[in-house]
């Protein structure tokens, strides 16, 4: 199975300072949905895993963000595209957890429930964060040139010793899916 992990907010959808709290505020990011399509057709099921601290902070609750989602799910359908789950850490900053990024436990949440060896799970976000998890995590990470991580354009040497080793850079969602759409098939052991 070719699985791969995407960060949601900054990544597929514009980020807010004051965070997606609403479906209204739901607003992919240009090429995001299609480049997700085309990763589809190319055989890679997409899975998200997101930090939402605003439903531990008291900001929204679970009905708006399962609304939310329904919002991106049909706008994902209408260019061809799918995410398979949405995995999500609920928590505060300031609780202890192991699935809020950068600690890995979305990650290997996603890897015990589809029975793949996260090695082989690409995870690509726009966050510092998000990469940290996918390398503690043990999948290749891909940092993403949006939301967050835009400003980096013009200052992205400021921002390399701290990436884990391996870290691959895009300017975004459509160029890292070319990228992965390009990359030669691994082949399968025999049985």
């Amino acid at each position: 199975m070719k699985l791969l992990i995407l960060d949601r907010d900054g990544t597929l959808n514009r980020s807010r300072d004051d965070k997606v709290a609403s479906p209204d505020e739901w607003e992919p990011l240009p090429g995001a949905l299609e480049a997700v399509a085309r990763l589809n057709h190319g055989g890679w099921r997409v899975v998200l895993a997101t930090n939402q601290s605003g439903i531990g902070r008291g900001l929204f609750d679970m009905a708006s963000l399962n609304a939310i989602h329904v919002r991106m799910h049909r706008q994902l359908a209408a260019v061809g595209a799918r995410v398979e789950a949405v995995f999500f850490c609920p928590h505060a900053p300031e609780e202890v957890c192991d699935c809020r990024k950068p600690a890995p436990g979305l990650f290997r949440q996603i890897g015990t429930r589809f029975g793949v060896p996260l090695a082989e799970v690409p995870a690509a976000g726009n966050a510092l964060r998000h990469v940290q998890a996918a390398a503690a995590a043990g999948c290749p990470a891909h940092l993403l040139l949006t939301g967050q991580s835009e400003a980096l354009r013009e200052t992205a040497g400021e921002l390399w010793p701290q990436l884990p080793a391996g870290t691959r850079v895009h300017s975004d969602l459509a160029e890292f899916a070319d990228w992965l759409l390009a990359q030669p098939l691994s082949p399968k052991p025999a049985p």
